[in-house]
């Protein structure tokens, strides 16, 4: 089975070698530049997981978070949240309104990788 990616962030950098990095995965990968896309995109593209960054335009990666998990019907999207900002009142925070796991940039990508295979394989 092929599992699906929605990578939201606004960092085209970011964007691109996250992009890069979960199609040699052999993940089947969508991209969001902002919190509203984000949420269109969960909609139009089904992920199983997305990679969602706290600091956007239009929506915070938070407000993203809080209105997936208010949707009964997306009760089984892995959520990881990813940020520069690592403190732990912003961790608590991320997690408190449901993401799965937060992950600070800069991250290993090997860490990353693992992290998005454990959770997949474990939905």
């Amino acid at each position: 089975m092929t599992y699906k990616i929605l990578i939201a962030d606004d960092e085209p950098n970011i964007v691109i070698s996250l992009e890069f990095l979960m199609k040699k995965e052999g993940f089947q990968v969508a991209v969001a530049n902002d919190g509203e896309d984000a949420l269109d995109k969960v909609g139009s593209f089904a992920p199983d997981l997305l990679l969602l960054d706290v600091m956007m335009p239009k929506k915070s990666g938070f407000e993203v978070c809080e209105a997936l998990r208010a949707d009964p019907s997306l009760a089984g999207l892995r959520i990881i949240m990813l940020t520069a900002k690592g403190r732990q009142t912003e961790v608590a925070k991320g997690l408190a309104i449901g993401a799965d796991a937060y992950i600070t940039k800069p991250f290993s990508t090997k860490e990353l990788v693992a992290k998005v295979r454990s959770m997949l394989e474990s939905v």
